[in-house]
């Protein structure tokens, strides 16, 4: 995502915000059955991206039936009446064109980029699964064994996969980030597709949906076209708002250690820190997001300066942060320790340089740098046509409008280094860290501890 170059480049990037494409006009409308639609103008290629987000993702199940959403994402490709398993992909592919679809903790969402001219087909194919799914027996008895399967290769076979999944599941409790988005898998094994029926006529509607265009179109046409095609559908029964299921306050430090095959150990440190949805002070997650960029934004941020090629106790570091959510998130710092540095150690120096920054301001030098960092990164992201319309999904998904993504180099630019120095004092402390540890052990070591 960041980028490292002369200031001069960061200049004309950061300029883009405020002229030209990045600021073209997000047209909205709302159809009778409560299906919004977010359309954007892009004429710089005769293409168009189209995405259907529903309100509903991984923490949105509950016990028992963990992986639901994505098993249903899965089996939205398996037919309706009017189409049959594999048909919306192979008539997709015949219109040169892509897609694909995905499930997140607060969404899932479903895509195509044609040309122009051929919006009309994602639209009649979208509208047609969005309510007239068949969701057959035999169907969804192969494709849960996909998802298992998928399971296994990507996260119980894979260390530090495993290793995240135990990382989330330890440091939430009662929120329902605690779950994975592929589900448990005693979860899968037990999945009915009664289960998915409930799901799905219960949160594939137009009212639980917003429809986002982005691309080489004229608004008012595509708006016509999508009463067209989804204004015939009807509306779900009741959507009523979810329980909130808010985070316990957590009172000290969390650690887990996974054992498993690996050839290094790994590091996962997370804090609990405020989203934009949730901060009482919103300029707290743009400085978390600036506070990220200080850490790791490149050959030049203070881990990889201090930790990878001066002190050389890290091989490789990471720092994760989304102020894009439902609930509270994870500031996440993840590191690979060399050779011959421990993963205690490592994680010493770790804290060694969180509590620098939260006892010296960082310079202006440092923090314009890092700002015009955060911020091209952004600008590149909004070059892309399908990153336009994924933010406003996104954004409308989780409650906060597509507006606020207009906010963003503002709101950046505003970070002072006493915020920073404040956030990283109130929120990266120990009584709500929560430390993951892959410790490698031999293949033949893990058969003797399964027996």
């Amino acid at each position: 995502m960041y980028i490292n170059r002369k200031h001069v480049m960061f200049s004309i990037l950061l300029g883009l915000l405020v002229s030209g494409q990045v600021q073209a006009e997000v047209h909205e409308f709302e159809l009778d059955n409560g299906l919004k639609i977010l359309i954007r103008e892009d004429h710089r290629a005769p293409v168009v991206v189209a995405q259907i987000w529903y309100k509903v993702g991984s923490s949105y199940e509950y016990n028992g039936i963990t992986g639901v959403s994505h098993v249903l994402e899965h089996m939205m490709f398996k037919g309706t009446d009017k189409h049959p398993a594999g048909e919306f992909s192979r008539i997709i592919a015949a219109n040169g064109g892509r897609e694909n679809a995905f499930t997140a903790k607060d969404y899932t969402a479903y895509f195509q980029q044609l040309e122009k001219s051929r919006l009309a087909i994602s639209f009649e194919m979208e509208a047609d699964r969005m309510r007239s799914l068949t969701l057959p027996e035999e169907e969804f008895e192969k494709e849960l064994k996909v998802v298992m399967e998928e399971r296994r290769m990507r996260t119980e076979d894979n260390p530090r996969a495993l290793t995240w999944e135990q990382f989330n599941a330890t440091a939430f409790s009662s929120s329902p980030y605690h779950n994975p988005i592929v589900g448990w898998m005693d979860d899968l094994k037990n999945l009915k597709v009664s289960d998915l029926e409930v799901w799905y006529r219960k949160w594939y509607a137009p009212n639980n949906a917003v429809l986002v265009v982005v691309g080489d179109v004229d608004p008012k046409e595509v708006y016509s076209m999508a009463r067209r095609y989804y204004g015939g559908l009807f509306k779900s029964a009741s959507i009523k708002p979810l329980k909130p299921r808010i985070e316990a306050p957590q009172r000290g430090m969390r650690k887990v250690t996974v054992e498993a095959p690996a050839k290094l150990p790994f590091l996962i440190m997370g804090y609990k820190v405020p989203v934009l949805k949730t901060a009482k002070e919103d300029w707290e997650p743009y400085a978390l997001e600036v506070l990220a960029g200080i850490l790791d934004s490149g050959a030049s941020a203070r881990f990889s300066k201090n930790l990878v090629r001066g002190k050389q106790l890290a091989a490789g570091t990471s720092v994760s942060y989304s102020l894009y959510a439902r609930q509270d998130e994870l500031f996440v710092i993840s590191a690979t320790p060399t050779a011959n540095t421990s993963v205690e150690k490592l994680q010493q120096a770790i804290t060694d340089e969180l509590q620098a920054i939260k006892t010296k301001p960082v310079s202006a030098a440092e923090l314009n740098r890092i700002k015009a960092q955060v911020v091209a990164g952004k600008v590149y992201e909004k070059d892309s046509l399908f990153y336009q319309a994924m933010t406003m999904g996104m954004l409308e998904t989780v409650g906060l409008g597509w507006e606020r993504m207009e906010e963003y180099a503002d709101k950046v630019r505003a970070v002072t280094a006493e915020q920073v120095m404040q956030v990283a004092k109130k929120y990266l402390v120990e009584t709500s860290l929560t430390v993951a540890e892959l410790k490698p052990v031999s293949l033949q070591q893990k058969k003797e501890q399964k027996k």
